[in-house]
């Protein structure tokens, strides 16, 4: 990941979309708001504080700090500790999660150790800040701006996040405001207390249990199909998979588990190439194991997105 001198200047505000879900009018403008008080940002060239509402994510972590998102706007930190702009920005971030007090996540990525992520988020240079909001990318800077920008930026997003029913608070936070969140669905509650606790089999067990009571839960649907992938990855190896992937074109398992971080990664359409391809070369009950999988992970990047309507042709396409 280079840190050149000369960096692109940030998205134009009108290409800021959330896909499948709300317009981002709110951020089609840069703020005009009173100026921000004094900072109390730490000193650039220093670590974020402490905090559990920051934290790092690496490739096996990231399913999951996207499950989180669907509560809580997760701000993605791509940064790289030899840049000092990038450390100035991380900083920022910090001190903002945490007067947030569990309204938001920030989830910082070296985007060298992790070039995937960070591919995922198109980041050609750091630093480079992205929010995700109910599992969809929002680009936010790609640059160092001043501080009262950055919090523009962010207060922005925090209000694009509640008009979308993303307005959660994290575990060690508390609740602003009067209004509270209608509370989940019972089992849905235990999936997601579960989650939290890293415990994906009763995770899964629960959404189980609610599509067993309400087959056209949709929700369940797509919750069950993201944390099995989150259970999957959970002590995977990426480097090993990758190589035997690349080692074994048509061993069904091993292209599976590349797909796999490909969708985790933010790599969706190389997943889908990936498992279409397959299914185009084998038969039999090796192939219904990979159509199968193909339709989770369809679920989990959401059956609305235009990448899976264009999957699910070239699945018909492989299988006829």
């Amino acid at each position: 990941m280079s840190t050149p001198n000369h960096r692109p200047s940030p998205a134009a505000p009108s290409s800021m979309n959330l896909r499948g879900a709300v317009d981002l009018s709110a951020l089609k403008a840069r703020s005009t708001a009173p100026a921000a008080p004094a900072s109390t940002t730490p000193a650039a060239g220093t670590a974020p504080a402490p905090s559990p509402f920051v934290v790092q994510v690496s490739e096996q972590t990231f399913p999951q700090v996207v499950q989180l998102s669907a509560e809580v706007p997760v701000v993605i930190d791509l940064y790289s500790d030899a840049s000092p702009d990038s450390q100035q920005v991380s900083a920022i971030l910090a001190a903002i999660a945490v007067e947030q007090n569990g309204r938001m996540l920030l989830a910082r990525v070296d985007a060298a150790a992790y070039p995937q992520i960070a591919q995922a988020f198109s980041a050609v240079a750091v630093p480079t800040v992205a929010a995700v909001i109910k599992g969809q990318p929002v680009p936010l800077m790609d640059r160092l701006l001043p501080e009262d920008q950055i919090r523009a930026l962010i207060g922005e997003l925090m209000q694009v996040a509640a008009s979308n029913g993303v307005n959660g608070s994290l575990e060690g936070g508390t609740e602003q405001g009067p209004a509270e969140d209608a509370p989940l669905p019972p089992l849905h509650q235990e999936a997601f207390d579960a989650i939290n606790a890293g415990d994906y089999d009763t995770a899964a067990a629960a959404y189980r249990r609610a599509l067993a009571e309400q087959p056209a839960d949709a929700e369940a649907k797509a919750g069950l199909a993201q944390v099995e992938l989150m259970a999957r990855l959970r002590d995977a190896d990426a480097d090993e998979l990758r190589r035997a992937g690349a080692e074994e074109p048509d061993n069904v398992q091993a292209q599976l588990a590349v797909a796999d971080l490909d969708i985790a990664g933010g790599h969706v359409e190389d997943a889908f190439r990936r498992l279409t391809g397959l299914i185009g070369r084998i038969r039999g009950e090796d192939r219904e194991t990979v159509r199968l999988r193909l339709l989770d992970l369809f679920e989990v990047v959401g059956v609305s997105d235009p990448r899976v309507t264009k999957a699910r042709s070239a699945l018909a396409r492989a299988l006829f």
